[in-house]
């Protein structure tokens, strides 16, 4: 049986899905969740622009209100554009991207791909030589710029990547745990001679339990403030 709509999932649905971080929160979700909760009002959406808040006016039956500018102006539309000549292969781009619409390698050219990027613009920060710009591709700006299946194809490559993302770190603390405990049991399989071999290997034992526990309590405080700063307003 399928659950019912919350308001926060309603609201979610009638955002952009740009990912933009220009309402304060870091994605469409935790600003729809922060609507909700009566913590964001409905015009902090640029890329939603005028019509988009008469839709969360719909959802939320909240008054219309002008665009919060502090958010943003709502503009045409925009896509990345990266300076082949110039880009290093940092990377770093790739990181930022909410959708994955770069490709590239590290210490290689990287490209965005035109019919996936939202235009959220936040590739252009972190790149060090400066080569990303962003080019206007519409005349037409919010939604008049935009459509329902950008949207729904923008929110399903966001979810994807946040998925593969959380599977990777899981993997990565998979394989150190289970080269820590490898280390651990070659400890254990020794076979001591002397009172300074038991020793030494009990000192080699307690070395390994200390780092396998710092590891795990650095993994679970990690993922305690991703958790967290996934609703945390941007400042």
């Amino acid at each position: 049986m399928t659950e019912p709509a919350t308001l926060a999932d309603r609201i979610e649905d009638a955002l952009p899905q740009t990912q933009c971080t220009k309402c304060g929160y870091t994605g469409c979700r935790p600003y729809a969740e922060a609507i909700a909760a009566g913590e964001a009002r409905i015009n902090q959406c640029p890329p939603g622009g005028a019509e988009g808040i008469v839709r969360l006016s719909a959802v939320t039956g909240h008054p219309v209100i002008p665009l919060n500018p502090e958010n943003g102006l709502e503009r045409p539309r925009a896509v990345a554009y990266i300076d082949e000549a110039l880009c290093i292969g940092c990377t770093l781009c790739i990181q930022a991207c909410p959708v994955d619409a770069i490709m590239g390698a590290a210490k290689q050219m990287h490209t965005i791909i035109p019919e996936l990027c939202t235009g959220c613009d936040l590739c252009v920060k972190p790149c060090p030589v400066d080569c990303i710009v962003m080019y206007p591709v519409t005349e037409a700006t919010g939604w008049d710029a935009w459509s329902q299946p950008d949207a729904d194809a923008a929110r399903e490559r966001h979810d994807f990547r946040i998925a593969r993302l959380k599977r990777e770190r899981e993997e990565n603390d998979a394989r150190l745990a289970a080269k820590a405990q490898a280390k651990m049991a070659a400890v254990e399989n020794l076979a001591p001679e002397n009172a300074a071999e038991l020793a030494e290997k009990e000192r080699k034992r307690a070395i390994i339990a200390a780092a396998m526990e710092r590891a795990r309590l650095k993994a679970e405080a990690a993922k305690a403030a991703a958790a967290a700063q996934e609703n945390k307003p941007q400042q």
